[in-house]
């Protein structure tokens, strides 16, 4: 639904828009966190291309992806694994990462729904990017439901690990809304994400939920946010009567890695 069926087609469509995506320096690391967007490739990939894009300095240091997105058709409560062993794209199968649900167990708020995830676009259509651009890595896939900044920061800084972990967050901003007053909103959001606040709304963010919990971990640890890009979808491929927002940001730790 949300991208091409066919490998090839899809291998090339991702190469097309990571290619015409802003490239990191060379000599700048990667980010240890990104917000990046979720709908159909035609409307948000060039986006969300220009925040994956910056992983280059990392394709072989990068070995676990935590991936928190918001549930769109299956309400839960709290965060909820799939209870899967992988999950496949066209470009090939990626592992659930088996270490990382033994170190969730312990927390009350994480648990498992395959319903929650069979349907669910937000976490999945990032996997395309993520095999483009990382060589090898296993998958945290969290489907972030009914929670609070608090708990969604507990399962990020449990899942922090080092240089081998990215954190991936899922989120569009506003919706259906005239061109120029979704502007100023995302403009708006998009501060507020830059000043790590943790009170965004879900009109703001769909995903507003992982996104406060990601900006409050950000907060504790000292990260540096940086907006990427920001349009919606009357800049890329719709009208714009009614659009959707996409925000893409990348959150650097300090030099030394201490964040």
């Amino acid at each position: 639904m949300f991208y091409p069926g066919n490998r090839d087609e899809l291998a090339h469509l991702v190469a097309q828009m990571l290619g015409t995506a802003a490239v990191a320096a060379p000599d700048r690391p990667a980010p240890k966190a990104i917000i990046a967007p979720h709908a159909g490739y035609i409307y948000s990939g060039p986006i969300a291309a220009s925040v994956y894009s910056l992983l280059a300095p990392a394709r072989k240091t990068i070995k676990r992806v935590v991936l928190l997105g918001p549930t769109h058709r299956v309400p839960v409560r709290g965060l909820a694994l799939p209870g899967a062993a992988a999950f496949a794209t066209p470009l090939g199968v990626v592992a659930i990462d088996h270490d990382a649900l033994a170190a969730l167990d312990p927390l009350p708020q994480v648990g498992t729904s395959a319903q929650a995830h069979a349907l669910e676009h937000s976490l999945e259509v990032h996997l395309p990017f993520l095999q483009a651009v990382l060589e090898r890595f296993t998958l945290v896939p969290l489907a972030v439901g009914q929670a609070n900044a608090r708990a969604v920061a507990e399962v990020i800084d449990t899942l922090w690990g080092g240089p081998e972990t990215l954190i991936v967050v899922s989120s569009d901003l506003s919706h259906y809304l005239p061109y120029s007053d979704a502007q100023a909103l995302d403009r708006t959001t998009a501060q507020a994400i830059l000043d790590l606040t943790v009170d965004i709304s879900h009109t703001q963010a769909c995903g507003a939920t992982p996104v406060t919990g990601l900006t409050l971990t950000a907060r504790k640890r000292g990260l540096r946010p940086e907006l990427v890009d920001l349009r919606n979808s009357g800049d890329t491929a719709g009208d714009k009567q009614r659009v959707v927002g996409y925000g893409a940001f990348a959150f650097y730790e300090d030099e030394h890695g201490e964040g």
